[in-house]
């Protein structure tokens, strides 16, 4: 492989398990209780964009609809936990460290948060200047489009991509880009399914730490 492209949340900091549960709390109290693996599997790796259109139209359809500040509730909510609790997970140095290639970070985070979440856990500098959003393409994850912006910013093939994901609609765009998929189940949102779903998507193996990464990298 030429080129090792991250995602942010649930692969390189435990966020994940922070807005999953403030997400479906909330939601709940607005008449919208998903089963886990449906909230996780149907809403994770969106950009909020689409996150938010989605449950606006799920609220509606509920006939309750969301108020028009709910969004902006929902991110303080989040972002104060964030700011106390986010944390790398564990060996995301040592992969980066294996890998002799260009790397880069490609998450549907908006810029501003992706770049204040790699500053709160000290993981900034490991990957910038290259850190991309999907603020800076038209269609989110599960399109490819993200994944193609970050290859051509690196001058790396498609064909000679890794992307390393923890989402069903994360691993379906990379897969769409071209790319090879590996799934990751090491974040701690992740349920005994997750492997599985990831596989079912399209990725080509999974792994359960970054250490296993790391050693398949370096074999």
């Amino acid at each position: 492989m030429d080129a090792l492209i991250f995602d942010c949340d649930g692969v390189l900091v435990d966020s994940e398990t922070i807005s999953i549960a403030t997400e479906r709390d909330m939601l709940t109290h607005w008449g919208l209780d998903y089963p886990f693996e449906i909230f996780v599997s149907r809403f994770v790796g969106l950009h909020n964009r689409d996150f938010h259109a989605a449950l606006a139209e799920d609220a509606i359809a509920n006939g309750r609809p969301l108020p028009h500040d709910f969004a902006d509730q929902l991110q303080a909510r989040i972002w104060q936990r964030f700011e106390t609790d986010l944390r790398a997970i564990e060996g995301v140095l040592e992969v980066s460290g294996a890998f002799a290639g260009a790397q880069a970070v490609a998450s549907s985070s908006e810029a501003p948060k992706l770049v204040r979440k790699l500053h709160l856990t000290g993981l900034h500098d490991t990957f910038a200047p290259h850190i991309y959003s999907s603020d800076l393409v038209t269609n989110g994850k599960p399109a490819p489009d993200l994944f193609l912006h970050a290859a051509e910013q690196i001058g790396a093939r498609p064909s000679g991509c890794l992307v390393i994901e923890d989402s069903v609609n994360g691993v379906k765009a990379a897969r769409a880009a071209g790319m090879t998929a590996w799934g990751f189940t090491g974040g701690g949102h992740a349920d005994a399914g997750l492997g599985t779903r990831l596989k079912a998507a399209g990725a080509h193996d999974v792994f359960a730490s970054h250490a296993e990464i790391a050693a398949a990298l370096s074999s």
